[in-house]
């Protein structure tokens, strides 16, 4: 735009004043004012091509407002470009085992979840969370027990962050804070137990303490974490006393391995015994009603034959004699001779037992040589009568005087 134009009757419209050939003051003032006029059209002029509408103030041609309409677009295209880096520059990724905490104006707004998500640049911020990771802190030192021993005890917690919000925001620092929890609750625990419990037999106990102390030490904090679990790493006593320590408790442990053995033993030879005595028991009664059976069946016998007996007694008695003979003479094997005879009888029984047909049987032992009382210096062999093989030698005379 042109500040002097033709025709301004001489006037010069510069707003600093500086086309004032005579260089007074009042001329000088005169045009700052119209300067300041000037400018106000300008302005004006701008904005009317910003918000659309034509301008209406002042004396310009069309030369003057198309430099105005170029100047309205860049303007506008620049006033996008900058919504649009804006708007891009928002966009941000929560992992998968994080949160997104968003501070607005520094204030806290919500927890964003994982995934592609978006925040107003430079009124929201973003603080990616884990609440996955399971996070650790240990705590270990010289304690003093119940007994006013000194050991060396090592511990650690495992936890997790559950509450982003709480975990930021209501502790300055929940990792340490929770560290000096637990040497606290260690120190409290192992305070009230003897030094033997501690390194032998209460360990899980401590353990189970501890953690219950500690969860509810750290419970009115709001930490925003949940605890996992407290292991129980080591215990032992000082240097200058560890070596007794340790024979006390290798025999301790000698003591629980003989008890465990005589336990296995005991397990396993008193079902033995048991089972013994019981069969034995059952062998007993069984043995007894057969007895008993038998003898009744006996008694039953001897009941019916009596009246036999009374009736005839020679005829009852030849018969048991015969019945009781063949019984005995029938699981026997047996050689038959005469012996009425006043002769010498030599038995070849080794020859008779390999003549018989059955498989060879043990020498019997027998004398060789039966010798009536009456016989004298005269010897002959006697015909024989097998009637089986001989079993142990054994020579039966047969036949009643």
């Amino acid at each position: 735009m042109a500040w002097n134009q033709p025709g301004n009757d001489g006037q010069d419209r510069d707003p600093w004043g500086s086309g004032n050939k005579g260089g007074n003051s009042g001329g000088n003032k005169d045009g700052r004012k119209r300067g300041a006029s000037d400018l106000d059209d300008l302005f004006r002029k701008l904005s009317s091509k910003l918000s659309g509408k034509k301008g209406g103030g002042g004396g310009g041609d069309g030369g003057d407002k198309q430099p105005l309409q170029i100047s309205g677009r860049i303007g506008i295209l620049a006033l996008a470009a900058v919504v649009v880096v804006w708007a891009g520059s928002g966009f941000y990724t929560i992992k998968e085992s994080d949160r997104g905490v968003v501070l607005r104006f520094g204030e806290y707004s919500g927890v964003v979840g994982p995934g592609l998500n978006w925040k107003p640049t430079f009124i929201d911020r973003v603080i990616p969370v884990n609440v996955e990771t399971v996070r650790e802190q240990a705590t270990n030192g010289m304690m003093l027990t119940s007994d006013e021993n000194v050991i060396r005890v090592e511990m650690n917690v495992q936890y997790r962050v559950t509450d982003p919000a709480e975990y930021l925001f209501s502790v300055t620092n929940p990792d340490n804070s929770l560290r000096q929890a637990l040497d606290s609750a260690v120190r409290g625990v192992i305070g009230q137990s003897a030094m033997e419990q501690v390194l032998t037999t209460n360990r899980a106990f401590i353990r189970d303490v501890t953690q219950r102390d500690l969860e509810a030490t750290i419970a009115p904090y709001k930490m925003g974490i949940t605890l996992l679990d407290v292991n129980f790493q080591a215990a032992r006593p000082p240097e200058d006393v560890k070596a007794a320590f340790d024979d006390v408790i290798s025999a301790r442990e000698e003591e629980q391995k003989t008890i465990r053995e005589a336990h296995a033993y005991r397990n396993e030879v008193l079902p033995l015994a048991k089972g013994n005595a019981q069969k034995m028991i059952e062998e007993s009664e069984a043995y007894k009603a057969s007895v008993v059976f038998k003898a009744e069946g006996e008694v039953a016998s001897f009941a019916k034959m009596l009246p036999e007996y009374r009736a005839a007694p020679e005829i009852t008695r030849e018969r048991l004699y015969i019945d009781t003979m063949e019984r005995v003479l029938s699981s026997t094997r047996k050689i038959i001779a005469n012996d009425k005879s006043n002769s010498m009888l030599v038995l070849p029984l080794d020859q008779l037992i390999r003549g018989s047909g059955d498989n060879a049987a043990p020498k019997t032992g027998l004398p060789s040589k039966v010798m009536n009382s009456n016989t004298s210096n005269s010897s002959s062999t006697a015909p024989v009568q097998q009637s089986g093989a001989v079993r142990g030698g054994d020579a039966v005379r047969v036949g009643r005087q």
